[in-house]
């Protein structure tokens, strides 16, 4: 008897985001992203990611040119709706002076300078959204906020795909109620920032799985699983779960074609990433990396860090130091808890394994 059979990886995403795999790469920013890396997941059916918060609007235009030139596929730009925490010139002062008494022990320990403050800071993103309306990327997303209904309804009248990042249900719910197409749950387990915006990211750390149904079951909009996911096993799990589609972070941050540096990837792929710690120790915003000395030492200081980004500034020249002088035990590395099971190094034969496992458990 003949029965038809529903390909796992032909659903209402993949159609929607124009892919041939439901597999989304990370938009790491900070440097994390690279062309390469982007291209090849783009190249092979998955949707690249490239993280751009941290970028002038001229160096966002060369990333898509870059990217053009390697790919005709969809891929992802991710851009962070709220990108400073800082309140007022006193309270920051008064914050800076905290800081200093918290990391004085480790500037000496490296017998390095602590950074003078920046002069001043203010906030990229409309700058950058400019571009984003200019180049109509396929795929945009966003993290640490909302935007408004009629800033998505121009963006998808370009025909760009939008999709919102949710820590809990209701920023889940709140971002359907904008228009947003997709929503990507991120998980407790994953690297990098927790992009909470409703409540402290402090409150707002369910895990991958719990995260799925409980958006499932309140918002029609397809769900992307983030967090805790490296492999087709992980890739089935969320899919049994009700996910659309998964975001993977870490095990392709872990590749040689990411922007991570090698001793990164060498702390990924070590014994030491049995062991990931939430903190804002190291941006001011609570984010998961590899559990090191300072991450313990200055885990319960986290009232006398920087907001964000004057801790990175300020931790900046630390890590520099740090790892100049090879004392790595100072260094932060972005990790979600799943590391210790990463096994590829290249990022073509990592999505093949992704697809190949799930093909195999979901089929």
């Amino acid at each position: 008897m003949k029965t038809n059979t529903i390909m796992w990886n032909k659903n209402r995403i993949t159609e929607l985001l124009g892919i041939e795999y439901p597999i989304l790469q990370g938009p790491f920013g900070g440097g994390l992203s690279t062309v390469e890396l982007t291209t090849t997941v783009s190249n092979l059916g998955g949707l690249g990611g490239f993280g751009v918060y941290t970028l002038s609007p001229q160096e966002i235009y060369d990333v898509h040119r870059a990217i053009q030139s390697k790919t005709d596929k969809p891929y992802n730009l991710n851009l962070w709706v709220s990108d400073h925490d800082i309140i007022d010139e006193k309270h920051t002062k008064e914050q800076y002076q905290k800081a200093v008494e918290t990391f004085q022990p480790y500037f000496d320990l490296l017998q390095t300078d602590i950074p003078l403050p920046p002069l001043s800071f203010e906030s990229r993103f409309q700058n950058q959204l400019e571009v984003v309306l200019d180049i109509k990327p396929k795929v945009f997303s966003f993290m640490f906020g909302l935007l408004g209904e009629n800033l998505i309804e121009d963006l998808h009248r370009q025909g760009t795909v939008v999709l919102g990042n949710a820590t809990t249900l209701d920023e889940a719910i709140a971002l359907e109620k904008t228009g947003v197409d997709v929503i990507v749950a991120s998980g407790f387990e994953s690297g990098g920032h927790r992009p909470s915006f409703l409540d402290s990211a402090e409150f707002s750390v369910t895990g991958t799985f719990a995260l799925i149904q409980l958006i499932k079951d309140k918002v029609k909009i397809p769900v992307v699983a983030a967090g805790g996911i490296a492999n087709g096993r992980g890739i089935a799990g969320a899919f049994k779960l009700g996910a659309d589609a998964v975001q993977i972070g870490t095990a392709f941050l872990a590749t040689e074609e990411s922007g991570a540096l090698p001793i990164h990837r060498e702390f990924l792929f070590s014994e030491a990433a049995k062991s990931t710690t939430l903190t804002r120790a190291y941006t001011g915003r609570l984010g998961r990396g590899i559990t090191t000395k300072i991450t313990r030492d200055v885990l319960a200081a986290t009232e006398k860090t920087l907001p964000f980004p004057l801790q990175t500034h300020f931790m900046g020249a630390l890590r520099k130091a740090a790892l100049e002088q090879q004392k790595n035990d100072l260094v932060f590395f972005w990790s979600g808890q799943i590391a210790p099971l990463l096994k590829h190094k290249k990022a073509s034969a990592l999505m093949r394994s992704l697809i190949e496992e799930a093909s195999e458990l979901l089929q």
